[in-house]
């Protein structure tokens, strides 16, 4: 089985908040996604320095995945891995790991789509996000299976 290129394009360090717990003792599934789901906004404002980053067009994502490997647990602070790849012309995969000391806690994913806000109509990416991962994909070497 092939591995397609993945490019890790943000990282981001929050702290697990006791709020996030639920009455198990455990981090709640549903705040993993919004642990993602900050470090993909962190990451869409550092595209644009200086700029306002949903002016026009923005990243609206289709769908969302998290695999629980394991439960995290207050106090602590997880370190949530942003990567690209599978780029097409107005979408682009997105893939998550969550880190806290040295263990990987859950992998998720989630298809980001660009759109341009007036209409709500998909629009091609932007360059500063397909161009990098276009020169990954020409750079992994071929295999023959």
């Amino acid at each position: 089985m092939t591995h397609k290129p993945r490019m890790l394009v943000h990282t981001s360090r929050q702290p697990i908040r006791w709020g996030d717990m639920d009455a198990l003792g455990h981090v709640n599934n549903t705040v993993y996604f919004r642990y993602l789901e900050q470090a993909r906004i962190e990451w869409v404002y550092g595209l644009h320095s200086g700029d306002e980053p949903y002016e026009r067009t923005g990243p609206v994502i289709v769908n969302a995945s998290c695999t629980f490997l394991e439960p995290l647990v207050y106090p602590g602070e997880v370190e949530v891995r942003m990567y690209l790849g599978d780029p097409g012309r107005t979408s682009v995969g997105s893939y998550y790991e969550i880190w806290m000391n040295g263990r990987k806690y859950a992998d998720g994913a989630a298809k980001i789509v660009w759109i341009d806000l007036a209409s709500g109509r998909s629009v091609p990416l932007p360059e500063a996000v397909a161009a990098p991962l276009r020169a990954l994909d020409r750079s992994q070497p071929t295999s023959a299976g």
